[in-house]
């Protein structure tokens, strides 16, 4: 689990607030017993004058003090019950009321992230993948195949619709089921409305469920982040998100193509997928262009580095979307379940 200081620091910023919550309570609580019982108060003065006491004959080399002092605390602690029970205050009324009894609302047990910091961990990298919104409804288990035709080829491949499409779907499970233990890239590409954006939220719901940091990003926003870090000197959250770039576990390029093309988005792709390679941060790119347009558009050095690095495959078919639009109409679906 890669995350930056701003992104750990805002997890640590919530126990912080959790532990604040769990104090304001214990003292409301407390001074409900105090209202109700006047003497609970006079004996936590007896408890704090005796620990004082016992600890002033400990330091003067009393080596008995602290035996007393157990004896004695362990007397007043019982009157405590009893007062509390007398009451009518259940025996744990004054106990810390934690969110997370395992690591008493710290994030940690021992050094070790608790399972509660790890919830909340995926649910940061959900809220800052800007993929929020897609994730519930676009993941493997709503993938379909039956939008795939067994009986339509591709004229590129001589495969059917059908058969890319489960080798896409596996070699995707594979990727993601795999992620932490194996530096892969993935290039999907071919006809628009194939599912390859729909793919690419599959693997980052995955991936991301099992604590990776993911940023998912237009080609068009990954380039406008880009000439804003260069040309406007950006500081701050935008220089955070710059940096994440480089950093996050897994970038989701998506569109690649769509973004108006020049010199400087073809060098900065270059530069990207170069230093993430370098950095062995894995990287998703989909795109409608096909292979060649890719090496014209991007440099052949680009492409040389996609086609060395990266498990490129290809998506054809009927747009899926129009598909769908058929369905809910009434009208007819090519491709069969």
């Amino acid at each position: 689990m890669a995350l930056s200081n701003a992104q750990h620091s805002q997890l640590m910023r919530i126990y912080e607030q959790r532990q604040l919550e769990s104090r304001r309570r214990l003292q409301k609580r407390l001074e409900e017993v105090y209202a109700a019982v006047p003497k609970f108060r006079t004996l936590e003065d007896a408890i704090a004058s005796s620990s004082v006491e016992k600890a002033r004959l400990l330091l003067d080399g009393d080596a008995s003090a602290l035996d007393s002092l157990k004896e004695t605390l362990a007397e007043l602690l019982v009157q405590k019950r009893a007062l509390l029970s007398d009451a009518g205050f259940p025996a744990d009324y004054l106990e810390p009321d934690f969110f997370c009894d395992a690591c008493k609302d710290t994030g940690y047990i021992g050094t070790t992230p608790c399972h509660c910091l790890k919830k909340e961990t995926v649910h940061l990298l959900y809220t800052q993948s800007n993929l929020q919104d897609f994730l519930e409804r676009e993941n493997f288990s709503t993938f379909s195949l039956g939008f795939y035709s067994p009986n339509l080829v591709d004229p590129l491949t001589g495969r059917s619709a059908r058969d890319a499409a489960v080798t896409a779907l596996q070699t995707c499970q594979d990727f993601a089921r795999n992620f932490s233990d194996t530096f892969r890239n993935l290039l999907l590409y071919g006809s628009t409305g194939t599912g390859k954006t729909f793919l690419s939220h599959c693997i980052a719901k995955e991936v991301m469920e099992s604590s990776h940091s993911v940023i998912y990003l237009t080609s068009t926003e990954l380039f406008d982040l880009l000439a804003d870090h260069t040309f406007r000197h950006t500081e701050g959250e935008a220089e955070a998100a710059y940096d994440q770039i480089y950093d996050c576990d897994l970038l989701i390029i998506d569109d690649l193509g769509t973004e108006f093309t020049n010199s400087f988005t073809a060098s900065q792709l270059f530069i990207c997928l170069n230093e993430r390679i370098l950095r062995r941060r894995s990287t998703v790119i989909s795109t409608n262009l096909a292979l060649g347009d890719i090496k014209e558009t991007y440099s052949e050095r680009t492409f040389s580095r996609i086609s060395s690095h990266y498990t490129i495959l290809r998506l054809t078919g009927d747009d899926i979307r129009i598909q769908k639009k058929l369905l809910q109409s009434g009208g007819t679906n090519h491709a069969t379940p």
